[in-house]
């Protein structure tokens, strides 16, 4: 319970000493800044209680080179319990809070979900009341605010703190010097408080600011060399400047390596300071730490904690060794060759020689180690840290952890029985599954309150809120048809709300009571974005040629970043792009069939696109999304899935049924079968309407102002230099997919049966919450207790 009259009272005073002003005649953005300032006060007080009740606890610490926090108000005030009550403080005062609410920027610190499920799993860690602190880099930009001009993405700077920082406290009194060869820089942490939900514990998400000794050279700048003046501060900077900078040139390469080591031995510094204040031998370190590394970004922290401890501590390295490998865990995320990180040996000769050395000396550890066990010297080469010039990251996280686990069973399966069998023979023990999740506080609760309604009138109680299982009581009301018709007008009104919102931010109008058919994630290749826009377009041409063709009234909608330098995925935007002017620009199509792409997808726009979704579109090829975590948050919105037997997929029609999805494609085993004989342009030769789609991308339909259309027409057939004709099998998957959209299309008219499917999705969704996985986590390979 809040105090309303103390909340108003400096709500006021911080109106006036922030931004000069009453409170009411600020800008929306600037309330924003002061309502969180206001309620960071309620905050603090619990906060520090719970560092100093769980200072003697053993902690789990997450390290992850992205965040993607989402919208912070919100999410804290569902937390602590109080948005209504605010919402009411602010309406007396004259305040719109959902207008406060629209007008915080996302925090950019993440982009993918790499960076989403690092966020899921703070929430449930603080909800469940386990002690789990994150570290990372406070980017000043983050990835990049994405526009579609003229049908092309166009990246332009996300400076997401420009009307402040209020939920992160700057704590210049615990800076760390991190050292590279030339010189040393400042890592500046900043604090933001991660809330469970009903809970008194509050955990600490720790943001690391690059900072130069010497922010200004004054000598250099009396004698007129303005540049030389603020080198130093620039140089520093740049390191926190932008989540993943564009490595295309070698350049870029490096300050990804920087921006690693950075973040990781000022995390690693900051944990050393605070054992040694416990006056404890070293040994202990591992019972009070046990350090996730999220994906190989992390992985030079194996190496620096050996550094940090045998050269600053004095620790002998066999100890040492022990210490390291007693404390951490590996959580691998990929099976694509190229994204298991390698760096050539000279970045870290030049950038940092102080770590080479130590991973030459465990190189040769693992090299005894492996002659040991008897590998023969013609097989030492498969395990090689260093290897042909490069340092190994994943091999390295492998040797160096006592946990190296998959994120969805058939990954975990690929990684033992394919991709890391070497290593899985060599370590049994070490593998493990622990199948990714979602919070359901953001994904249901937050973002659909209309649904989460009527679970709690049905359920009796709010208990699924901290125990998703319990949707799994909801699944005789299926069979009710009072109850799906409320559920289908729940999600009519969550399509409006999202056609209203694309209206807005698009200038695009879209019809709630069309199919909405949506497919939100980072822009790759094998995710399959093309394979959607190829149906698409396959659709355009058979309403066109059959105008009386009965099809259910349908709109696609797609959400996605490509990285900078990702020529191919930008293409695709562009293609997609193309696709929606042609669509949407005849006039035939009205009524019919609608493309929109939204530009910056991000937190904010998911928490509008899942619950709106009528089809959820999964279809990577399989064998290549590791898990997932999109698919999990339309599930458990009620939308069925449309997808490939890949990742978390399979679980999720375990749980949800066959007939309640619609699966379609190769499976992992086919693909081996037919890899090696497999020829994309027999299919395209063979099927003249795939054909006349798939030379859109040539026969002048869309303008290719740069050649990368015909580039991506030769890449299906003919393949390029570092990759196979039609790598993802689009072309081989384009069958069944239209014909499981053929189903899904018959399906959706039976409107009873088609929110049965959604409602068995939606009951059947509690495996997939990330409070399921945080408890296999912190029991199976942290040894955490909850406070």
């Amino acid at each position: 319970m809040l105090n309303h009259e103390s909340l108003k009272k400096r709500i006021d005073l911080y109106a006036m000493t922030t931004f000069g002003g009453d409170f009411k005649d600020l800008l929306d953005s600037e309330k924003y800044v002061v309502l969180s300032k206001a309620m960071m006060e309620t905050i603090l007080p619990h906060w520090n209680q719970s560092r100093k009740n769980t200072e003697t606890m053993k902690k789990a610490y997450y390290l992850s080179s992205e965040y993607l926090m989402g919208r912070f108000l919100t999410n804290n005030l569902i937390a602590m319990d109080t948005k209504d009550e605010v919402k009411e403080i602010l309406k007396n005062m004259g305040v719109d809070y959902n207008q406060v609410e629209e007008s915080e920027e996302d925090p950019a610190l993440g982009n993918g979900g790499l960076g989403r499920l690092a966020a899921c799993f703070l929430d449930s860690a603080a909800t469940l009341g386990y002690p789990m602190d994150g570290y990372g880099i406070r980017y000043d930009f983050g990835l990049f605010k994405q526009k579609i001009v003229d049908g092309e993405q166009v990246e332009v700077a996300d400076n997401w703190t420009k009307y402040g920082d209020p939920w992160g406290i700057r704590k210049i009194s615990e800076k760390v010097r991190v050292t590279f060869k030339g010189g040393e820089i400042y890592a500046i942490p900043y604090d933001y408080p991660v809330i469970g939900y009903d809970n008194k514990l509050i955990n600490t998400l720790r943001l690391w600011k690059a900072e130069s000794l010497d922010e200004f050279d004054f000598r250099a700048f009396n004698d007129q060399n303005y540049d030389l003046a603020v080198k130093a501060k620039n140089d520093a900077e740049n390191i926190a400047k932008v989540l993943y900078p564009n490595d295309s040139y070698e350049e870029g390469k490096k300050l990804r390596l920087k921006q690693q080591y950075f973040f990781v031995s000022a995390s690693l510094q900051d944990m050393i300071r605070r054992f040694k204040s416990k006056n404890l031998d070293f040994e202990d370190f591992p019972k009070y730490h046990s350090i996730q590394l999220n994906d190989t970004h992390p992985a030079v922290a194996i190496p620096e904690l050996m550094r940090l401890l045998t050269r600053k501590e004095d620790v002998e390295w066999d100890k040492a060794w022990r210490i390291t490998t007693a404390t951490f865990a590996y959580t691998n995320h990929t099976l694509l060759a190229e994204a298991l990180e390698q760096w050539p040996e000279r970045y870290y000769q030049e950038l940092i020689p102080q770590v080479y050395k130590v991973i030459l000396r465990i190189h040769q550890m693992l090299i005894d180690e492996l002659k040991g066990k008897g590998i023969q010297d013609h097989d030492l080469n498969r395990y090689e840290i260093i290897h042909n010039g490069n340092i190994r990251m994943a091999w390295m996280s492998i040797f160096g952890s006592k946990s190296i686990n998959g994120v969805a069973r058939l990954h975990t399966d690929l990684l033992i029985n394919q991709e890391l069998n070497d290593w899985y023979r060599l370590y049994p023990e070490k593998f493990n599954n622990k199948t990714n999740g979602i919070t359901q506080r953001r994904w249901l609760l937050q973002s659909n309150p209309e649904l989460s309604e009527l679970i709690t009138e049905l359920l009796g109680s709010e208990d699924w809120i901290t125990d998703l299982k319990m949707l799994k009581n909801l699944e005789s009301y299926a069979d009710v048809p009072e109850i799906m018709e409320r559920f289908l007008q729940i999600k009519w009104t969550k399509k409006k709300q999202l056609s209203d919102y694309i209206l807005q931010e698009e200038g695009e109008e879209i019809d709630p009571d069309s199919l909405f058919d949506i497919q939100i994630k980072r822009l790759h290749e094998y995710k399959r974005q093309l394979l959607n826009a190829f149906h698409i377009l396959f659709l355009y041409y058979e309403l066109k040629e059959n105008p009386d063709l009965k099809r259910v009234p349908r709109t696609f909608i797609f959400g996605a970043k490509a990285a900078p330098g990702y020529v191919r995925a930008k293409a695709i935007i562009r293609f997609i792009n193309n696709i929606a002017e042609l669509v949407n620009g005849d006039p035939a199509m009205e009524g019919k069939l609608k493309v929109v792409f939204v530009q910056n997808y991000r937190v904010s726009y998911g928490e509008k696109l899942f619950p709106a979704a009528d089809l959820s579109e999964q279809i990577s090829t399989a064998g290549k999304e590791a898990s997932g975590t999109g698919n999990m948050k339309f599930m458990l919105n009620g939308a069925p899935t449309i997808g490939t037997y890949d990742g978390a997929n399979i679980e999720i029609v375990e749980e949800a049924g066959d007939a309640n999805n619609y699966i379609f494609g190769l499976k992992v085993e086919e693909i081996e079968k037919i890899r090696d004989s497999y020829n994309p342009e027999e299919i395209y030769q063979k099927d003249p309407k795939l054909r006349r789609v798939v030379d859109t991308l040539i026969d002048g339909t869309f303008e290719d102002k740069d050649g990368s259309y015909r580039e991506l027409h030769n890449s299906l057939l003919y393949g390029a230099n570092w990759h196979r004709a039609d790598n993802y099998f689009v072309l081989k998957d384009f069958h069944e997919y239209r014909k499981a959209h053929e189903k899904a299309d018959a399906d959706y008219v039976d409107r009873l049966g088609w929110a049965r499917k959604c409602w068995l999705n939606m009951s059947n969704s509690g495996k997939f919450s990330s409070d399921r996985t945080i408890e296999q986590y912190a029991q199976e390979i942290w040894d955490i207790e909850k406070i």
